[in-house]
């Protein structure tokens, strides 16, 4: 059995649906009930409760670890989620963290992503880490202005980061969680190329068919905006990034073609997939 935490999310979703094509048991978490694919098991769980996974932990022999927005405050404690995997017998931890640990490793939340890191890899487990950096599908961020006004409204229009499409963190996830090769691998996921979130609207409106303007927010404006679902630390920290992004920020990494044999996909390739949220 293979449980996946975040499992009705952008990486979790098609991760879980990989893992049951593939003929694994799996076990999907989220907070809410979902839908998942036929033959998945589902449980509510919060993680801010790391006891609650007991009923999702039994019988499993790997987890892959997501941690949601309110993990990364300060006061959370996601360390015990790896206590309580090790006391149910999970062998095999694959954990999300971030490139940022890297890239700016003195931010706050990145001190407490590398700690769980540590925790992780001295907690006897087998173990790998997936560090992403910004991920393709926060552009659905944009899907209602999009449908409403035609309309993307972003900071910082003409700096660019290589964005990774979830997908890939996905596929790599499985990777680490079904062959043994990749344990104590430590993975940068970035996409393709660098790309600017005026190159991204006009990606969509490639995708879509028709023009989509891009407006440009102030760094206020945008923070106001991620603060609705995410930590204001955390909301910092990525718009630190976005807004002026270091040397190994703008680094394409070679490791989603390690693992996979293959290029990352482009955010073209993501807009095209995803396009119905935007009509």
């Amino acid at each position: 059995m293979i449980v996946v935490t975040g499992a009705t999310g952008n990486v979790g979703r098609p991760l879980t649906r990989a893992l049951a094509e593939a003929g694994q048991q799996v076990t999907a978490v989220s907070r809410h009930a979902a839908a998942v694919p036929d033959g998945v098991r589902h449980v509510v769980a919060d993680l801010a409760e790391p006891t609650g996974l007991e009923p999702a932990l039994a019988e499993a022999k790997a987890l892959f670890l997501l941690l949601s927005g309110d993990l990364h405050a300060t006061g959370a404690s996601p360390a015990d989620i790896i206590g309580e995997a090790a006391a149910a017998g999970v062998r095999r931890i694959v954990l999300l963290s971030s490139l940022g640990v890297m890239t700016r490793p003195f931010g706050t939340t990145r001190i407490a992503m590398r700690a769980l890191e540590d925790v992780l890899r001295e907690s006897g487990l087998e173990w790998a880490i997936l560090r992403p950096g910004g991920f393709a599908s926060n552009a659905l961020w944009w899907a209602e202005s999009v449908r409403a006004q035609q309309v993307v409204a972003a900071p910082f229009g003409d700096t660019g980061v290589p964005i990774i499409d979830p997908a890939d963190i996905a596929e790599v996830a499985v990777a680490c969680l079904l062959d043994d090769q990749h344990t104590g691998g430590v993975y940068e996921l970035t996409g393709p190329e660098v790309i600017t979130p005026r190159q991204q609207t006009e990606a969509i409106a490639a995708a879509l068919g028709s023009p989509v303007r891009f407006h440009e927010l102030t760094r206020d404006e945008a923070k106001a905006a991620m603060t609705q679902s995410m930590p204001a630390e955390l909301a910092d920290d990525t718009l630190d990034i976005l807004g002026s992004p270091n040397p190994a920020e703008l680094r394409v990494s070679p490791d989603v073609q390690r693992v996979l044999g293959r290029a990352p996909r482009s955010f073209a390739d993501w807009a095209a997939r995803n396009i119905a949220a935007f009509r």
